[in-house]
């Protein structure tokens, strides 16, 4: 887990202003990956008392825009958050819970990662999402 001076670090290396709230947040979701904005607004009220729900989401989106966070949207779910930026990976999504894990690029054969008509789009990402059950949930459906 990085520290306070760490994630001071990152902001100024982002040309951001170093703030109670940007840095609550920032550690916030380095604490909680692939946290919404409610459970990472209960997080950072706890570190910082008052805060309202548009100081977070403004937050969220300039670090976002800095690339200090990801934020993904898995079909059927809220926006949520993750400070695993700068690499190739993907995400499992539990069918039953929502849980959500991070999964490295994947090996072997790549599924359809090179679209065969790109329309004139320059293409700079493809979003693979794995499903399933997770291990709680998979273990209570098969008892």
């Amino acid at each position: 887990m990085p520290t306070t001076s760490d994630f001071e670090r990152m902001l100024r290396g982002a040309a951001l202003r170093v703030t109670r709230p940007r840095l609550a947040v920032l550690a916030a979701v380095h604490t909680n990956p692939h946290a919404d904005t409610d459970s990472i607004l209960g997080v950072v009220r706890t570190d910082l008392g008052a805060v309202s729900h548009q100081a977070v989401y403004d937050v969220l989106r300039a670090l976002t825009g800095a690339g200090l966070l990801r934020r993904i949207e898995p079909p059927g779910s809220v926006a949520r958050y993750e400070a695993r930026v700068g690499d190739n990976h993907h995400h499992v999504v539990c069918r039953s819970c929502g849980a959500i894990a991070d999964v490295d690029c994947a090996i072997g054969a790549a599924p359809c990662l090179t679209a065969s008509n790109d329309h004139g789009f320059v293409i700079d990402e493809a979003e693979v999402i794995y499903w399933g059950l997770c291990p709680g949930c998979s273990t209570t459906t098969s008892s």
